[in-house]
């Protein structure tokens, strides 16, 4: 059955790649194809890791969130982060931004404290316990990432991760001089 599904949904991707060919009219069309398959596994890992039992309520955004800040607090700016620049690393409206944040710190995983500059503003920054939960969850979730990029050989993972780093540095670079002032952090790369 398994193997029926992956000859269907090869069928469709050809499908598809032939439709998008003669819509591009002759233009190069692997960078859509990049950016397709980018979206799609990484909507495709939030909902897997959502439907994790083990995660609980940590699952999608608010991990987002508290791993976010758990990097921030440990690499980056210790006193927090506006919660409008949280909102654009999530890539969710306002009010979705806020919900997360209220229910997390209302969970004790992370706290408001006033911008030391600007009255009207405020911080986020994980608490404590918000540190220790991503602690200690950490070895089950990489261990479950880990199983769900098991089709691939160690030798593909490390080049799958070096090409992908490299797009993302590229990209970065695009994106931050039309976003000036706009950070983008990420983990630390094994090089």
């Amino acid at each position: 059955m398994r193997e029926k599904h992956l000859n269907t949904m090869e069928e469709k991707d050809r499908e598809i790649q032939s439709h998008i060919e003669q819509m591009a009219r002759g233009q190069d069309i692997r960078g859509v194809r990049i950016a397709h398959n980018i979206r799609v596994l990484g909507k495709l890992f939030d909902m897997a890791v959502a439907r994790f039992p083990q995660f609980g309520a940590l699952s999608g955004p608010r991990l987002g969130i508290l791993l976010r800040l758990y990097m921030e607090a440990e690499h980056g700016d210790p006193q927090g982060v506006n919660p409008s620049a949280l909102g654009r690393f999530q890539d969710v409206k306002k009010n979705t931004i806020s919900a997360l944040l209220k229910s997390l710190e209302e969970a004790g995983l992370i706290e408001r404290a006033p911008h030391p500059t600007d009255g009207r503003a405020s911080l986020v920054r994980i608490t404590p316990t918000g540190k220790e939960l991503v602690r200690s969850t950490a070895p089950l979730r990489f261990q479950y990432m880990t199983e769900l990029t098991s089709s691939l050989s160690t030798a593909e993972k490390d080049d799958l991760i070096r090409l992908l780093t490299k797009l993302h540095h590229s990209l970065s670079g695009r994106v931050d001089s039309h976003h000036c002032g706009e950070n983008h952090r990420s983990l630390p790369s094994e090089e």
